[in-house]
């Protein structure tokens, strides 16, 4: 058999190798949904991109004879570093390969070798490009299709990994729920109506849904609630101004206002919670190209759509034990009802944030996947 070569990108052709590499290898796969091709250039670094200006990406291909058979990025994230300090660790992300153990040596051993020149040797990954993205390896779900802005892998990928010497960091979850079974639980309603009444006795609350007038303003909100209630979050790193922007452009258009929920006591945002529809039906329609049509696809089509992905639900530190986060899921599942979704997936739910899987379990939530995050520690 041919060795495998690896080869450190820097030409157009090869970026071109690398951005289609995952086609070549899923396609045929029923679970497996297409990147949208330019936010992925994007992330990868191959396009202007904000994550960028706090961070240094190496990219390199697995050749055998002619063939591409892998992928993988290795990234230098100096916000990571500014965040914990005591953490001086490279990521790793982007990983694609053939079920080859000769491959993925080759290719984690580059990203290896890339960080021992920078006097790194502790590394982590899945990370594409960072936890505040799409990351993790999944573990478990593989015959789960992918849900909006979720990574899926085949099942051969954590060996790979594992037999190069990367072991379990930490686990996140993805919990499912059916919608309607909320309106059925009656200790959940009863809960929700008591949270409601404590709070109005002591303040003037507001439940509310993004204002599409200042829809700026709410979604710096939505990413400043975030900030501050994720400092004790494990691995957590702030997003940084260039990147709110970024996404506040992104999302404009994809989010449903009435799948949002803002709880603001006596005027000031306390909590916040936005989910978003699952669109990877029709991204799988359009194979993950927006223009010139794709986005129109998306848009007209949406209304049809069963499932969301809740993809951030925060409350700031002082009132986390308020009762906040539960107004906020009635509120944004009682919409839900109202515009007929269906399902719900709360991603990523970390492993260890114990009260928050209770809550959800006590409401119907089940496991439904399972993402790891790896560490590798070189000599």
């Amino acid at each position: 058999m041919t060795s495998v070569e690896i080869i450190q990108i820097s030409r157009r052709k090869e970026k071109k190798q690398f951005l289609r590499l995952p086609w070549e290898l899923h396609q045929q796969n029923p679970y497996w949904t297409p990147p949208l091709r330019t936010s992925q250039a994007e992330l990868i670094g191959y396009k202007r991109h904000p994550f960028h200006d706090q961070a240094d990406v190496q990219t390199f291909l697995a050749r055998r004879g002619n063939e591409v058979v892998g992928r993988i990025a290795g990234i230098d994230n100096r916000a990571h570093r500014a965040a914990h300090p005591d953490e001086t660790l490279g990521f790793v992300g982007f990983f694609d390969s053939i079920d080859d153990q000769e491959v993925a040596d080759g290719l984690l051993g580059a990203v290896a070798d890339w960080f021992a020149d920078r006097d790194i040797r502790w590394l982590r990954g899945p990370a594409n490009p960072s936890m505040n993205y799409e990351c993790g390896l999944l573990i478990e779900g593989f015959d789960c299709h992918a849900t909006f802005m979720m990574p899926y892998n085949p099942d051969y990928y954590p060996t790979l990994w594992e037999q190069f010497g990367f072991s379990k960091s930490h686990d996140l979850l993805a919990l499912e729920v059916d919608i309607g079974m909320m309106d059925d639980t009656k200790d959940f309603r009863e809960k929700l109506q008591y949270m409601y009444r404590e709070v109005e006795r002591r303040h003037t609350l507001n439940v509310r849904m993004v204002d599409t007038q200042n829809f700026q303003r709410d979604v710096r909100s939505f990413l400043d609630i975030y900030n501050l209630a994720s400092q004790q979050t494990w691995g957590f790193v702030p997003f940084s101004e260039s990147e709110i922007l970024q996404l506040s452009g992104e999302l404009r258009h994809l989010i449903v206002p009435e799948l949002t929920a803002v709880v603001e006591l006596d005027g000031r945002n306390v909590g916040s919670m936005f989910a978003m529809l699952d669109y990877n039906p029709l991204i799988k329609e359009i194979d993950g190209r927006l223009f010139p049509f794709g986005f129109l696809k998306l848009l007209r089509r949406r209304k049809n759509i069963r499932r969301i992905r809740i993809m951030s639900a925060n409350v700031v530190p002082e009132y986390q034990r308020w009762g906040i986060s539960l107004m906020l899921v009635g509120e944004l599942f009682q919409r839900g009802m109202a515009w007929g979704l269906e399902e719900a997936e709360m991603s990523y739910i970390l492993e260890s944030n114990r009260p928050a899987r209770k809550h959800l379990e006590q409401m119907g939530a089940r496991r439904a996947k399972t993402y790891r995050m790896y560490d590798y520690r070189g000599d």
